[in-house]
């Protein structure tokens, strides 16, 4: 990936984000984009949302973000002067529930913290 597209990748981000919080306060407050990937010509690009929630919820904003695809690319190019505006195409970003996940079972492997100092270091001691 170029130089180029990822300043484009970061500067799409931080715009939809200001868009997002400036112009749709209330229906955006459990949503974050997470990353922009915009293809090396510019005409497409990918959008990974986080939502915090139940899949029900989810589901549901990114529904209404999509339904607002048209405003907000209308915004962007506005904001931005690039030769093409790229076509949003919004996903839903699973990595911070599976990381969620993860850590969840990795607590239940391994205690936070042992009984006593001696408990679960197998290692010996420095001479």
């Amino acid at each position: 990936m170029s130089n180029r597209t990822i300043r484009i990748n970061e500067l799409v981000q931080r715009e939809l984000n200001a868009i997002l919080r400036q112009r749709y306060q209330s229906e955006t407050i459990a949503l974050t984009i997470l990353e922009v990937r915009v293809s090396p010509d510019l005409r497409d690009a990918r959008v990974f949302v986080s939502i915090v929630g139940d899949e029900e919820t989810a589901t549901q904003k990114l529904r209404w973000l999509r339904s607002k695809a048209p405003e907000i690319r209308q915004e962007i190019g506005r904001r931005i002067v690039l030769k093409f505006l790229p076509k949003f195409e919004y996903r839903l970003d699973k990595s911070t529930g599976h990381g969620t996940r993860l850590q969840r079972l990795l607590d239940e492997i391994v205690p936070a913290s042992p009984t006593e100092p001696g408990d679960g270091n197998n290692f010996p001691e420095p001479s």
